[in-house]
């Protein structure tokens, strides 16, 4: 399906099909610049890369055309810094979950996947497991050699199962967002899901968070949103106050987000 309204909503607009960044023949300077730029921001999950972190080498041959755009997104899938920030850092299927990502722009869509590439990776070690998305049919399909890797987990395509669209929005948190700079850190997303075979609700908010007891949204009705308080530290143990609130539908997302921050619990939210 094309990218609606309600991808401005989800956060995934910028991702529409028409911005899949591409080194076409006859390139200049200006366009293998946009295409490294989009590679890093691909391939490190919207995460800054310092001057000194880059792969000046694998970028050089770009630029002299020895390489193509896939031969570079391997080049940096492969390196140490991606290595020390997906695979050292947290549990395996978290860096598995990442590599679909980043690599295929989708989330896994059963534990097929995960006992696959959890075996490769036991079996062959770290270049077969990242080799094995980059030399794909489905890579191949969908980026050829010149296309740099986008998200396209909202999106249909071809052999997409269903499951794919809600579980891509656990993985994906928004365009301004980075896969390290969340508050979950290196947790691994999908474990449940994929293991009971189910699914999560897709919230409408920026951020693309489930909203529990929220098929959707209706910009012109209220929801209440039933909270029980956090105690204060240090006060005396005593029974946890339940409060309600009425929020407006474009106030919903950001409302959630300040009882999390504030250690409160969300129980329930209704349509008013």
């Amino acid at each position: 399906m094309a990218v609606t309204t309600a991808a401005g909503r989800l956060g995934v607009s910028p991702y529409d099909e028409s911005m899949q960044v591409e080194l076409r023949p006859n390139w200049v300077e200006d366009d293998v610049e946009a295409v490294i730029r989009a590679a890093y921001r691909q391939v490190f999950g919207n995460q800054y890369i310092m001057a000194s972190e880059r792969n000046t080498s694998a970028e050089s041959l770009l630029r002299q055309g020895e390489i193509s755009v896939r031969d570079f997104v391997r080049a940096l899938a492969l390196s140490d810094l991606y290595r020390d920030k997906f695979f050292l850092s947290g549990p395996q299927n978290r860096f598995i979950e990442l590599n679909y990502k980043h690599l295929l722009g989708r989330a896994p869509y059963g534990q097929d996947e995960i006992a696959f590439h959890t075996d490769l990776y036991n079996t062959d070690g770290y270049a077969a497991e990242i080799n094995s998305y980059i030399d794909s049919e489905e890579y191949r399909d969908k980026f050829g050699d010149n296309v740099v890797p986008s998200y396209c987990g909202h999106l249909t395509q071809r052999s997409q199962k269903t499951v794919g669209f809600s579980r891509f929005f656990q993985l994906y948190r928004g365009y301004g967002t980075s896969d390290r700079a969340q508050s979950s850190g290196m947790r691994a997303r999908l474990v449940s899901e994929i293991a009971k075979n189910s699914s999560s609700p897709v919230g409408s908010g920026a951020t693309g968070a489930a909203i529990v007891g929220v098929s959707g949204g209706d910009r012109e009705k209220l929801y209440r949103v039933r909270v029980n308080q956090a105690t204060v530290a240090g006060s005396p143990q005593v029974r946890r106050t339940c409060t309600e609130f009425l929020v407006p539908y474009e106030q919903l997302s950001r409302k959630l987000q300040q009882i999390n921050r504030t250690g409160g619990r969300v129980t329930n939210v209704d349509l008013v």
